[in-house]
């Protein structure tokens, strides 16, 4: 890899980053449980206001007075901020919970990470990148519009960006994290600001290498190849080229060609993120756009993975629609589809955040410094939908269920050309359907991608404790794996009110072409690069990942169905009821 990628990949990871890649890649560490990484590192999950009373209370610490465990209550940011219309969606943006998914992602397949060794081309990592940011784009769009909000705003490299962030957020060591201004200039001169040109070169310079890379993967795509770095074609268009194209978008060691197509998301974020340029390698202070915990804090990064995914959809716009018969799953029929009413609410949650204050080694030793932050977050009832299938004979079938937009802000009723891309995936699962009637029962905690909040590690410890006593310990599998957290699988909704849409496809079961044998272990992820972690062998998205024509999902076996998301403040007022719609 090139010497400037490999620094530029150092900026976004770190020491702690790269000692849990380890622990999460190699085979006889799979399944080890880590710390829920907002406890190892608070510092990147909550505000300097919580982290100043943290230390202000160490500091008045009584211990012949003071109870073990102390908690404070904190906020977003958006609370007390007044920079642009996004802040009041700082409780989803913001959730520690969503900040760690994105962590863990990361982990899990590190861009810097891959080749025969480690086998990640098995888990089809190109497509899965893509299929990661077209999902988080989507369940970002779903939250806006229950603010009234539309479109994510379309981030133009040559104009100033019109929202701000100030990411309320400090350092260790005290140094602010980097702000960014209201319509702030992307320009390569005003982020020099008349410094060396050398190897900050790649920093400074970045608005220039980002439109390079978009310009040679749109030319990529329009063509129809890729130069590799042997100067052999590579043909995109093939049933691996999203695959490909991905590898290629990332800059993972996959790609064909590191040295022509760059990081575009790296350095995206780098000229975005408007952190200052350093005097050295040694001294940074870098945005929060350029940590993976932190990254989707920040209004644009969401911007920025737009234009990424739009590179994607350029590629699968060239791509055949998708047709009636291709959709279609001969002798099944889905007859109805019921779910309970959909109620959110925000319910309190404490984090441990010792970590922000100094200890003395007798303190650590006695363990009697506990403290805690508090916040609201975003939850919601527990639900269940039940799918009722017709099917003439006994065969597998892949269950998709995707839940999207029916409006937009304006409550225009939206084309589903044109809304596609804004469906999140709520489950996706094989099921054998028997001639008959078939009722496919499924509850909100059942996907093996939505996971719980982790387990504190301190709970955690007091938990093998008792096992290593004779008590027995139930430990769930979910503690060792990341996924999307299951607070926030639904949208907030409002009070009155906000009318979504389920669409459920049932399709002919396609067994995975690359899948190895799984370890044997009760965990729900499997091991990275086994080719265990997708379901069959159909694209991430399906049939929802490319354009189709007019009348494609005029089928029996897929149905739409609309559903209303209440916000409720008292979730156990009668208005919230549990009505199956």
């Amino acid at each position: 890899m090139d010497m400037g990628i490999t620094s530029l990949w150092y900026l976004q990871s770190s020491p702690l980053d790269s000692g849990h890649t380890k622990i999460l890649t190699r085979t006889d560490t799979y399944g080890i449980i880590i710390p829920p990484i907002y406890e190892v590192f608070p510092y990147s999950f909550f505000d300097s206001a919580a982290v100043e009373k943290a230390q202000k209370l160490k500091e008045t610490w009584n211990h012949a007075q003071d109870d073990k465990l102390h908690v404070i209550d904190a906020n977003y940011s958006g609370y007390y901020l007044n920079l642009h219309p996004e802040q009041v969606m700082s409780h989803y943006t913001e959730d520690i919970g969503l900040n760690t998914f994105y962590w863990y992602t990361n982990i899990f397949y590190p861009s810097w990470l891959g080749g025969p060794e480690f086998k990640l081309k098995n888990d089809r990592r190109g497509e899965q990148y893509y299929y990661l940011l077209q999902q988080l784009l989507a369940r970002y769009y779903l939250e806006r519009l229950s603010f009234d909000m539309g479109e994510i705003p379309f981030i133009d490299w040559d104009k100033p960006l019109e929202t701000g962030y100030y990411p309320s957020l400090v350092y260790p060591n005290g140094l602010p994290f980097p702000s960014r201004p209201n319509f702030a200039p992307l320009s390569p001169i005003k982020r020099n600001w008349g410094q060396s040109w050398m190897w900050k070169s790649k920093f400074g310079y970045s608005q220039m290498l980002v439109k390079d890379y978009e310009r040679r993967i749109a030319d990529a795509v329009d063509s129809g190849f890729i130069i590799n770095k042997n100067g052999n074609m590579v043909d995109l268009y093939t049933p691996e080229g999203i695959d490909i194209l991905g590898n290629l978008i990332e800059c993972n060691p996959d790609s064909p060609n590191q040295r022509f197509i760059g990081p575009i998301e790296v350095f995206a974020k780098l000229l975005v993120g408007y952190a200052t340029v350093p005097l050295d390698k040694y001294h940074l202070a870098p945005s929060a756009l350029e940590h993976f915990e932190t990254a989707s804090r920040d209004p644009a990064f969401y911007m920025i993975l737009k234009r990424v995914v739009l590179l994607f959809q350029r590629y699968k716009s060239h791509l055949p629609p998708y047709t009636q018969k291709e959709l279609s799953f001969p002798g099944v029929k889905i007859e109805d589809i019921k779910i309970d009413k959909l109620v959110t609410y925000f319910d309190k949650f404490e984090s441990d955040v010792t970590n922000l204050v100094q200890l003395t080694p007798e303190e650590v030793k006695k363990d009697n410094v506990v403290i805690k932050v508090r916040q609201d977050r975003l939850n919601h009832k527990p639900f269940t939908y039940k799918i009722h299938v017709s099917s003439k004979t006994d065969q597998d079938a892949t269950v998709r269920v995707y839940l999207g937009p029916k409006t937009d802000e304006y409550f225009r009723e939206l084309n589903l050309q044109e809304n596609r891309m804004n469906f999140i995936e709520l489950d996706n699962f094989k099921y054998t359907l028997k001639a008959g009637s078939n009722v496919i029962e499924k509850s909100s905690s059942d996907s093996y991608w939505f996971i719980p909040d982790k387990t504190s590690m301190r709970d955690m410890i007091r938990k093998l404790t008792d096992a290593l006593q004779g008590t027995a310990v139930d430990i769930d599998a979910f503690e060792a794996f990341y996924g999307f957290p299951n607070r926030l699988v639904l949208p907030i909704g409002r009070p009155e009110g906000f009318t979504f849409q389920l669409l459920v496809c049932l399709n002919p079961y396609k067994t995975p072409t690359v899948q190895t044998t799984q370890q044997p272990t009760t965990y729900y992820f499997g091991r990275v690069g086994t080719g265990m972690n997708y379901v069959d062998n159909y694209a991430f998205g399906f049939p929802l990942d490319r354009i189709m024509e007019d009348d494609a999902l005029n089928v029996p076996n897929c149905m739409f169905k609309d559903v209303t998301i209440y916000h409720k403040e008292d979730i156990n007022s009668s208005a919230s009821g549990d009505n199956a719609v």
